[in-house]
């Protein structure tokens, strides 16, 4: 059982089912319109209430189930790891050096991954708010108050800004030139910190290199290569690039082994490898293991706390969430899926915003979306929210047992 105060259990329930009504109520409004319509140009509306009340009903199930339903089933878990290099490191960082309750941030970010796979059909990736992570790495007197104070302060903005259209409204006026260059920087930002992480060993606790990494090892340099190549052999050819050479060598052995090969869950094998490896280097560690749920408590968030969080994190990080969290995640599933038109600037705007009301009170770490996740996400395999739901199941058991 969860072990956690009356009230703080009494407010997680509750937020969590106003996030979800909410989103829900947002797709099934063109349902409910065209009940009305029916009731009022039918004199005999009441007798067929029922059944149209079960016909919407239907409706939503089944787009529900089409949201959640794999297209490819080693596609879509290997999708699923595709935004797993950002989160990993961020959040083990901010448990770490802040004492970020961990069990927390993995059962809430569950249920953001779920809820959003179901509403979007898209992998829509959940990965930690960057700028207010970095402020609370780097400044050991930016806490976890100041941290949720933070995020709290940019989901409410958020939230405004979707609400009211405005959100909407800047989507319109950033050129596309721009959009780009965010993807463009985001993607080399990645790629050099990839490449720090992979030369350097790495103390996430403070955030800074022990010294440079040997070839040879467990984690070795070798190592990381050898995935590195195996990473680019099986997702690196592109697509269009397989469905020609199926065109085109059809009925051949060689076309065969491709086939086999380019279908491999390439991320999910490099991740299951590396915990086997954590595991064979730390066997103390698994020791140390307690299972159980975390405690969950309300955070108490001072009014230096706001002060601090709105000034450190808020300021610097409401420019990313804007720009890359919302606009550049919609610019580029409007590329890659262009027939889901339910994602739009205002309930993206408003999704950041709901996961950060409700769970920044309890201590989970203030998360957004991001287009980098998507891409990643989408180049691994994902394409649909049956994607995301399934890391969001993976969190929710891990987070509570």
């Amino acid at each position: 059982m969860i072990c956690c105060k009356s009230s703080a259990t009494l407010f997680f329930f509750l937020f969590n089912t106003i996030y979800t009504c909410t989103y829900m109520c947002l797709h099934i409004k063109k349902f409910i319109i065209m009940e009305s319509t029916v009731q009022e140009n039918n004199p005999h509306f009441q007798a067929t209430e029922m059944s149209t009340n079960q016909q919407s009903s239907a409706n939503f199930m089944g787009k529900l189930k089409q949201n959640l339903i794999f297209r490819s089933k080693w596609a879509e878990l290997n999708g699923a790891m595709g935004d797993l290099g950002t989160y990993i490191p961020i959040v083990l960082a901010l448990t770490l050096a802040s004492d970020l309750n961990l069990g927390t941030t993995l059962i809430f970010t569950g249920v953001y991954n779920f809820v959003t796979g179901a509403i979007y059909g898209v992998p829509m990736p959940v990965q930690p708010m960057k700028s207010i992570a970095a402020v609370a790495i780097s400044n050991p007197d930016f806490g976890i108050p100041e941290v949720m104070a933070a995020g709290i302060c940019t989901a409410g903005i958020l939230f405004l800004l979707g609400a009211t259209g405005l959100m909407q409204l800047v989507y319109r006026l950033i050129p596309i030139s721009v959009v780009r260059g965010i993807q463009l920087a985001q993607g080399l930002s990645f790629a050099m910190t990839a490449v720090k992480y992979i030369k350097n060993v790495q103390d996430l606790g403070k955030s800074k290199s022990k010294g440079e990494r040997d070839w040879l090892g467990l984690d070795g340099l070798l190592l990381a290569l050898i995935c590195a190549i195996f990473i680019l052999i099986v997702n690196g050819a592109g697509e269009q690039q397989i469905e020609n050479q199926e065109s085109t060598e059809r009925g051949n052995m060689r076309k065969r082994v491709k086939k086999i090969i380019f279908s491999l869950p390439s991320a999910f094998l490099i991740f299951l490898l590396g915990v086997i490896l954590a595991i064979i280097r730390g066997p103390e560690a698994v020791k140390r293991f307690k299972f159980g749920p975390s405690r969950i408590e309300i955070v108490n968030i001072s009014k230096q706390a706001w002060k601090q969080g709105f000034i450190k994190g808020t300021i610097p990080q409401l420019p990313l969430s804007v720009l890359n969290s919302v606009i550049a995640v919609c610019k580029l599933s409007t590329d890659l899926f262009p027939e889901k038109r339910e994602i739009t600037a205002t309930s993206v705007s408003m999704t950041v915003g709901l996961m950060n009301l409700i769970g920044c009170w309890f201590g989970a770490m203030p998360c957004c979306h991001g287009a980098g996740g998507l891409a990643g996400q989408y180049k691994f395999g994902g394409r649909s929210g049956g994607c995301v739901a399934l890391l969001g199941v993976a969190k929710l058991v891990w987070g509570l047992f």
